[in-house]
């Protein structure tokens, strides 16, 4: 059973370990929970959760977004952040949605599962196109996008542009 979960300010263990397992920066896609600890990973949740609830910028360039949680008979299998709007630099380079698959699951189609998902959420917001930015060397995650529907915009000295319909 495949399942997406919004984050939760008590989300337990299993994300947690799952978190260290997810490198902190793989192809452009952060995961800041990656060698925190349990104390860290609390306080990191709460300000997640914020950040889904923000409505406008915050800092001067932080933008609403809302961490989703890829659940595979039971067990979380990766994450994913959906932002809610964009801004000059996100059409750039970060787009809408970035996501992982933790590695000890990949190769099994969970991050087509997860973008496909992930975009259900975007519709849910009103995002009727998705841009998702994509390293130009990240093969698998060009295969992901193309499955759900991505097509190639434009491009950046090392991204890939891709639109998704919701």
């Amino acid at each position: 059973m495949i399942e997406l979960r919004r984050l939760s300010v008590n989300d337990g263990s299993d994300i947690y370990e799952m978190l260290q397992e997810i490198p902190r920066e793989e192809n452009g896609f952060m995961n800041s929970a990656n060698g925190m600890s349990r104390e860290e990973f609390s306080k990191w949740l709460e300000s997640c959760h914020e950040n889904s609830v923000q409505k406008d910028i915050a800092g001067g360039w932080k933008v609403p977004s809302t961490t989703y949680w890829l659940y595979v008979d039971g067990r979380p299998a990766g994450f994913g952040k959906l932002r809610h709007f964009l801004t000059d630099s996100l059409r750039q380079a970060g787009g809408h949605i970035g996501y992982a698959i933790r590695p000890s699951m990949r190769g099994r189609g969970y991050a087509k599962q997860l973008l496909r998902l992930l975009l259900a959420e975007a519709k849910n917001l009103g995002i009727r196109q998705a841009l998702i930015t994509i390293h130009k060397d990240n093969a698998a995650s060009i295969a992901v996008a193309k499955a759900n529907g991505g097509t190639v915009s434009g491009e950046t000295e090392e991204r890939y542009l891709f639109w998704i319909e919701t």
